[in-house]
């Protein structure tokens, strides 16, 4: 009897998660559509359903403080402009054109809280340091803190520093091409090795070119670090234009999720993938999600689904800080990317991209008499970075195997700092990141920038929030119809 190849490399459990997991994808994907032509009103109605469950749950729902007002608000704000507008700063969009016709936004912080500049996309003459995201993000996550102390980028725009927020393509801001259609196929054929060979390059060309400055600070989270450690290998001459690259919770080789069923699954084939989620955009039915659920009910939902995939807690994001960030959480992102993280846990390596798709290969295979195979995907060459690395890891970080990564960087120039306690969306988001992540960062930052006498030498926070403007905005007109409710109030 023929020997079939998934037949050979997947358990029965396998089957049955490969079985249920189609299955919800083609449910999730049928209530995407029907979302997509509900009306108003019928949206609203199963947002009150899922407020009432809650309460009844949870119970009945009691007035709101400050802080709780601010979380909301936080929430509800639709983009990168209403996040600076509760906290009183101005902000810049700039579009970039990458070398292979992908066009991102970039945002810009390039003056402290109530400073009036007069003209607009030019040098500030500020040190500059750009902030790239996650997989799955975009430049909100930064900003999206109940308190500016704790938002890495508006403390160092209080310290003097011009601030830049890149975006990957295919996120929100920056879901076009001048060759593709955001719903074509070719749009989202695209990897990490994409982000490496222009997203990363062409932004910071584009920025130093704008500013004048001769090179630039980055500061990555988590894909946001694997992008640089691949562009920086690839391309020797961008080690010039980056003086630093600070690291938080770094992404080079994962070993693999929390959730077995899935980790084996996508180890034995990452094209699995493929088969489920198609070849566009992975998980596009979460705003449609998010409209339909009480605000604490989506959060809920995200914290288990980290807590079963990766095994986080989040014990040092308050609930507050939850409920307002986890609605920033997902962009879009092509399943290709995601796929791609798939071959590299398998294989162990920090890899490009594997384009022969379909090879067989079993994961209970017998060792080859020679030991030698016949295919290795290229690696990126890590150990030829130049510029100094600063990496900032939590010790309760899944995601993250120091040991591992630091096998693969130069010895001469990176140093490491852990965070104890700390898991991977802490050390953006974690109730001390004040204390315990921006100071390690800030001063990496003056140690390294061009200039630093043009900083300041310390900085004190205000939230400018207020209360009144808050209570008053909840019907401002700029939410979904589920976000037109005044917070959990009944």
């Amino acid at each position: 009897m023929p020997r079939l190849p998934f037949l050979g490399r997947l358990t029965t459990r396998d089957y049955v998660a490969l079985i249920f997991g189609g299955l919800f994808v083609a449910l999730e994907t049928i209530l995407t559509f029907i979302i997509s032509f509900l009306p108003k009103s019928v949206i609203q109605w199963f947002y009150e359903r899922s407020r009432t469950i809650f309460h009844v749950v949870v119970g009945p729902p009691i007035p709101k403080s400050d802080e709780q007002r601010l979380a909301e608000r936080i929430r509800r704000a639709e983009d990168f402009q209403r996040l600076c507008e509760i906290f009183g700063y101005q902000h810049e969009e700039h579009v970039v054109l990458t070398k292979d016709g992908y066009l991102l936004g970039l945002h810009r912080l390039p003056a402290k809280r109530g400073e009036d500049r007069e003209k607009l996309g030019t040098s500030t003459g500020k040190p500059v340091v750009y902030l790239h995201h996650g997989l799955l993000m975009n430049s909100e996550v930064w900003i999206c803190l109940t308190s500016p102390e704790r938002s890495l980028a508006f403390t160092l725009v209080e310290l003097g520093f011009d601030v830049w927020l890149g975006n990957n393509r295919g996120n929100k801001y920056s879901k076009k091409s001048i060759h593709h259609n955001p719903n074509s196929t070719k749009f989202w054929d695209y990897s990490m090795d994409d982000f490496a060979w222009h997203d990363i390059p062409d932004s910071i060309e584009y920025i130093l070119r704008v500013t004048k400055e001769e090179s630039l600070s980055y500061v990555g989270f988590s894909q946001g670090t694997a992008q640089a450690f691949a562009a920086l290998s690839i391309h020797p001459p961008l080690n010039e234009k980056i003086n630093v690259f600070i690291a938080l919770a770094p992404a080079m080789s994962p070993a693999g999720l929390a959730a077995s069923v899935v980790d084996s699954l996508m180890k034995a084939s990452p094209t699995l993938v493929f088969l489920i989620f198609g070849r566009k955009s992975i998980m596009s039915s979460v705003p449609g999600w998010q409209s339909l659920l009480y605000p604490p009910l989506f959060a809920a939902s995200i914290a288990v689904s980290l807590r079963w995939l990766f095994n986080w807690h989040c014990r040092n994001i308050g609930p507050l800080q939850r409920l307002a960030a986890f609605a920033h959480l997902y962009s879009s992102a092509s399943v290709k990317s995601v796929v791609h993280w798939f071959q590299i846990m398998r294989n162990a390596k920090f890899q490009m991209f594997d384009d022969d798709v379909q090879r067989v290969i079993r994961i209970r295979r017998a060792p080859r008499p020679a030991g030698v195979t016949a295919y290795a995907p290229a690696r990126f060459p890590t150990r030829n970075i130049v510029s100094p690395i600063v990496l900032l890891y939590g010790d309760g970080d899944s995601l993250v195997d120091i040991d591992a990564m630091l096998h693969e960087l130069p010895k001469r120039n990176t140093r490491v700092r852990r965070l104890h306690g700390y898991e991977h969306l802490d050390v953006i988001w974690g109730d001390a990141v004040h204390t315990d992540v921006i100071p390690h960062v800030v001063s990496a930052l003056r140690e390294h920038a061009v200039r630093p006498e043009r900083l300041a030498a310390s900085v004190k926070m205000t939230n400018g929030f207020d209360a009144a403007v808050a209570a008053n905005e909840a019907t401002d007109g700029y939410n979904t119809p589920a976000d037109t409710l005044s917070g959990y109030e009944s």
